[in-house]
């Protein structure tokens, strides 16, 4: 269904997302929007942000989530939960309810690289974009790693390529959104108080690839259980699926290492790319990063001499696995995006060969905790727990002691776990955040505890000089 030629508008809330696409509406949009409708949610207020929309002629409805009257469209925001009486309320006022990249994507419907998963989003989306860059094919990276899509649908040159990082809350209530590459890293439970369940945020990602047919490249993560018990939702008649392993799955299309040379297979024909150790950026998961990003970017047009460039340049994420610096001979890495313990298993791959002295916690999510203990002392030689999670963290790890001579220590925050594991680690160490926690107990999010976190070690290596 395409959307009306001059639609009622309702937006739910007023965030980043809700007033990207009043914006839109007002500006690039006006044309094909009669009215726009915004209500903010049940502790919504007026901001300097919607003072000026209402200004530009948008109406907005604060303190409730009680909708009155009748819209063409309804676009929520993804923190709205489609099982919320807010979501419930929107529906029954308005002749559709979509997500803002479904509305973007109808809007401005060609040449879209769309990536999900519970880890390795935004990386796999920046890298993707930055393969097709090297090529010379032109890219932007939008949804859930900065600029919305509807921010620059407008601006959007013929050609241009929208690789777009989407979230299991974006993707819930899409019908038509078709892109010409879906990929999905992995699934593990998360989100389920969004969901309901860890059986409707499956379906939620797999819900990429419902309109994908056989001119279009499905690429699925088959090393990963989760993606593994979904498959029958990923597959389907007429559909072309990529499987993604770390080794050769022995699929027409496949993209797996041979060796340590990354390789790409598309209808039974091979590109070699680059070797695992040319790669900047660290871990069995960055691998399987980059060889979907490569596959995709492959598949769309981009030469392999374009993608191999854009493979060896790329550097890590802030946030991902990435070096802080080194104090004392030991090398610091900033995780602070893994705030699941998939994640943090994910990036202790990256140090096969070093002494891991882990910080973990912060604001706990009440993730089960006993097999990733169990993992955790197979992989470190240390781990200090800090924050509001630590009794629980401290508790898993000492179960899963025995037999293992790992040092098990505790802080009370992120300064302190810090100086904590400074008293473990030995030169030729590494010490790792990678909290498996979100970031709230002391931070407004992981971006804030990562900078902290690298503004701490940069200060002890400058008194170190």
């Amino acid at each position: 269904m395409s959307l009306p030629d001059c639609m009622n508008l309702l937006v739910l809330g007023q965030g980043t997302t809700g007033l990207d696409v009043v914006r839109w509406a007002l500006g690039p949009g006006a044309a094909r929007v009669s009215s726009v409708t915004v209500y903010g949610g049940g502790k919504s207020a007026r901001t300097e942000a919607t003072r000026a929309l209402e200004d530009a002629g948008a109406r907005f409805v604060y303190g409730t989530e009680d909708v009155e009257g009748s819209f063409d469209v309804c676009v929520a925001s993804p923190g709205i939960s489609e099982v919320s009486p807010f979501f419930a309320a929107a529906r029954a006022h308005a002749g559709e309810i979509m997500g803002e990249p479904e509305f973007a994507w109808r809007l401005s419907p060609d040449r879209w690289i769309a990536i999900t998963g519970t880890n390795g989003k935004t990386t796999t989306t920046s890298l993707a974009c930055h393969l097709l860059r090297a090529a010379h094919l032109p890219a932007e990276a939008v949804g859930n790693i900065g600029d919305t899509a509807i921010s620059r649908v407008a601006a959007r040159e013929p050609g241009t390529w929208f690789t777009a990082e989407l979230s299991s809350y974006q993707l819930a209530c899409t019908k038509e959104l078709h892109p010409r590459v879906g990929i999905l890293m992995n699934i593990t439970p998360d989100h389920l108080a969004w969901h309901r369940s860890h059986e409707a945020y499956a379906r939620a990602k797999c819900r990429l690839f419902r309109n994908m047919g056989e001119s279009d490249l499905a690429i699925a993560d088959v090393d990963d259980e989760g993606v593994r018990s979904v498959m029958d939702q990923i597959e389907g008649p007429g559909r072309r699926v990529l499987a993604l392993a770390f080794a050769d799955p022995g699929t027409p299309d496949a993209a797996f290492v041979r060796g340590d040379m990354l390789t790409v297979r598309l209808a039974g024909a091979e590109v070699e790319l680059v070797r695992e150790s040319d790669l900047n950026i660290a871990g069995r998961h960055n691998v399987m990063n980059a060889l979907a990003a490569a596959s995709a970017a492959l598949f769309v047009g981009a030469d392999a001499a374009g993608v191999r460039r854009g493979l060896v340049d790329f550097q890590a994420l802030e946030h991902r696995v990435e070096p802080a610096g080194e104090v004392a001979g030991v090398r610091f890495f900033n995780d602070s995006k893994a705030t699941n313990t998939d994640a943090v298993e994910k990036a202790l791959t990256a140090f096969p060969d070093d002494r891991v002295v882990l910080l973990l916690g912060g604001s706990d999510k009440g993730t089960p905790l006993d097999s990733f203990a169990r993992y955790v002392m197979d992989h470190v030689g240390a781990v200090v727990c800090f924050g509001a999670a630590r009794e629980r963290f401290i508790a898993a790890m000492e179960e899963a002691a025995q037999g293992h001579e790992v040092d098990i220590a505790e802080a009370e925050n992120l300064r302190d776990a810090v100086d904590v594991a400074r008293t473990i680690a030995h030169a030729g160490d590494v010490i790792l955040l990678s909290p498996a926690c979100a970031s709230f107990d002391e931070f407004s999010g992981f971006e804030e505890r990562g900078r902290a976190f690298k503004a701490y070690v940069a200060e002890l290596a400058s008194s170190e000089h």
